[in-house]
This record gives structure tokens, sequence and C-alpha cells, in this order.
């Protein structure tokens, strides 16, 4: 198989990607930033609360997802290395990858909160679970942003109709916006399942 030649990375000295989709992950960086400070001064009010809430909630789930969601990180990072080389078509078999890898995230986090729901745990259980809900729901919705973008990504690492520089950095971005989605999870799964609060 012929591959196309990407442009050479090591002469730009620039982030790899989309400086717009950048700025969109810095952005975002920074919002969650505000959210776990206001989780933090909450725990901090009431640590009993906040900690007898953490004992609720199963770390299997939470460990599953970490796992999950850092396999298919691995196989993004693949898939970008794999764009740089301007090996395209096994660049979208190893989106195709990351995508599959990544879905039972989306499955096991429905278990996960069914599980607590039918177990009458919900948004207005308490001020812990308020914030779990609506933290781990706003995450989802990145999650569930990823899959679109890696299923556009799919398509253009094979589409000759545009340059190979234009394919690699729409996928290094796509890539970066997937990382984030793995770095918010952990620091999630970290606060809400692991960091005791008294």
């Amino acid at each position: 198989m012929t591959a196309t030649t990407a442009p050479d990375r090591a002469s730009m000295a620039t982030l790899p990607g989309d400086s717009g989709v950048w700025f969109f992950i810095v952005a975002d960086m920074c919002a969650f930033a505000v959210f776990f400070l206001v989780f933090s001064a909450g725990r901090a009010a009431e640590p009993a609360l906040y900690e007898t809430s953490r004992r609720m909630l199963d770390l299997r789930f939470g460990l599953a997802n970490t796992l999950i969601l850092l396999t298919s990180g691995a196989f993004m990072a693949q898939a970008a290395r794999t764009a740089q080389r301007g090996d395209w078509q096994r660049t979208r078999t190893l989106l195709i990858v990351t995508m599959i890898t990544g879905l039972p995230f989306g499955l096991s986090k429905a278990l996960e909160w069914s599980a607590k729901m039918a177990h009458g745990v919900t948004l207005t259980t308490n001020e812990f679970f308020t914030y779990y809900f609506i933290f781990t729901g706003v995450h989802f919705l990145h999650f569930a942003i990823g899959i679109a973008v890696l299923i556009v990504l799919m398509r253009t690492a094979t589409d000759t109709a545009k340059p190979a520089d234009t394919r690699l950095r729409w996928i290094e971005a796509g890539g970066a916006y997937w990382h984030m989605v793995d770095l918010l999870w952990i620091v999630l799964f970290a606060m809400l399942y692991l960091l005791r609060a008294a």
C-alpha cells in the first residue's frame, strides 16, 4: 500500500491539530476547574456527608470506566502517529478501534446511573450526588461529542479530496479532544471515587 506523505511535523513550531480546538479545550478545562473548586468547597464544608456519599459509589464502575478510556486513548494516540506517517487506511482502522474500545464507557455509565436511581439515589438526594450527576452528565456529553468526532475523522482519514496536511490537522485536533475527555474523567474518578472527605 502506498502511503501519502504527511507534512514534516519536526519543522513546525505549532501545537498539533487546530488552534481553535485548542482554545476550546483550554476554555473547557478552565470551566471544569471552577466546577472542581466548587465541589472541593462543598466537601470542606460538609465532609461527613461527602464521605458517606462517596462510599455509596461503586468503585468497580469508576475503575472500569478509567481503563476503558485509557485504552481507547492509547489507540487514538496510535492513530495520530500513523496519520503523521501518511498511512491513511491504517489510521482509519485505528480510529474505528478507538471508537469501539471507547463505546463501552457509555454503556458502563448508563448502567451505573441506572443502579443508583434504582436504589433511590438521584440528582436531588444530596449536594454530593447533585454534583456527581451534573459533572458525570456533562462529561458524558463531552464523550458523546467525541464519538461523533471519531465518526467524522474516519471519513476524513481516507478522503483523498482533502490535502494530507488538512487530514492530519483534523485527526490531531480530534485526538487532542479525545485525550481531554480521558483527562477529565481521570480527575472526576479521583475526585468522586477515591479522595476521602473525612
